[in-house]
């Protein structure tokens, strides 16, 4: 039996649950949970903001363990290694998007907190091909996150061919941003933060901006006109996409990784005139997973992270939904 969190209806505190997993299939790992992230998609899952969520709901998507149990047919992992579990559980392996290394665009991929239990556990399955070992170098109490935020933030940085002489920007300085600023700092490329809060300006610069802009100042934005290759958003909330846009030099894009409530306004013509693009991405695949891995472990990039037991957790998703998390929760058991 598992012993598990879940809520059993919509927009419910989590309640202890236990279930029977059935037998271990062929090409399944079962890991022993040592802690697990807190993703704001976790919290959404709870209330059922996507409309998706199936109750009880067990969420959980940034897990860090150890492998306990193996298939029959595993051949790329085995008991006692120390992995990751993120967003993704099971993508079919035979698809075009699959066959490519395009894991994470695969039309029947099985995502970890849906339609089945996810990491807010002792234990969780995943399918062998979803698993990552954590390189030497990572410190398992703050990976988890990087399962999610992380991958998600860095995946574009490989999609979107980001050269390490570009000049970069970041919309948001959370629970994506933070790690966003990281990661393209070390890429080797000049980088500037957006954010509403002034106040977060000497952190952004030592988590890796070379330049600041207070987005609620529009004199601020128009003094960087023309001025990025690329611009990667990674926050939930509307904005003057047009004006972002005219900080873009020529062919730069505007990528999204941030969930914006309402369809995007803006005018086609600033697009036209410099070749500009619009852009989004979700998670990584494995490969690209296991390479933002080594690259974190290379540079010493870590998400800046608070701890919570999980006999704490609703305590945690509360802090969480109030937006006092700096910047990314792990549960411990």
């Amino acid at each position: 039996m598992i012993q598990a969190y879940a809520a059993n209806k919509q927009d419910e505190k989590l309640e202890l649950f236990e279930y029977d997993p059935g037998q271990l299939k062929d090409e399944e790992v079962e890991i022993k949970v040592e802690y697990c992230g807190i993703c704001h998609s976790d919290l959404s899952m709870v209330k059922n903001d996507w409309g998706m969520s199936e109750y009880p709901l067990v969420p959980g998507h940034e897990v860090i363990g150890t492998i306990v149990a193996v298939g029959d047919r595993v051949k790329t992992l085995e008991i006692g290694q120390q992995v990751g579990l993120g967003w993704f559980s099971h993508s079919c392996m035979h698809c075009e998007w699959c066959m490519s290394g395009n894991h994470n665009l695969c039309l029947t991929a099985e995502q970890t907190i849906v339609g089945r239990y996810g990491g807010f556990a002792d234990k969780v399955r995943a399918h062998e091909e979803w698993v990552i070992p954590l390189p030497e170098g990572i410190d398992p109490a703050k990976a988890g996150p990087l399962f999610c935020g992380g991958i998600t933030v860095f995946n574009p940085i490989v999609q979107c061919n980001v050269q390490p002489t570009d000049r970069v920007a970041v919309i948001g300085i959370g629970g994506l941003g933070h790690m966003a600023l990281q990661f393209l700092r070390a890429w080797g490329c000049d980088v500037t933060a957006f954010s509403t809060s002034s106040d977060k300006e000497a952190e952004a610069r030592e988590l890796g901006a070379n330049h600041f802009v207070n987005s609620r100042n529009a004199k601020e934005i128009e003094a960087v006109a023309n001025s990025f290759d690329f611009i990667l958003s990674t926050v939930n909330a509307d904005l003057d996409w047009g004006m972002y846009l005219n900080t873009l030099r020529p062919k730069g894009k505007l990528h999204f990784v941030g969930v914006v409530p309402n369809p995007i306004q803006t005018n086609v013509f600033p697009l036209l005139m410099g070749q500009r693009s619009l852009s989004g991405s979700p998670l990584g695949s494995p490969i690209t997973t296991a390479t933002m891995l080594d690259f974190a472990a290379r540079h010493g990039i870590e998400p800046v992270t608070e701890t919570f037991a999980f006999s704490q957790i609703n305590e945690a998703l509360a802090h969480l939904e109030a937006g006092k998390a700096r910047y990314r929760i792990v549960l411990k058991h």
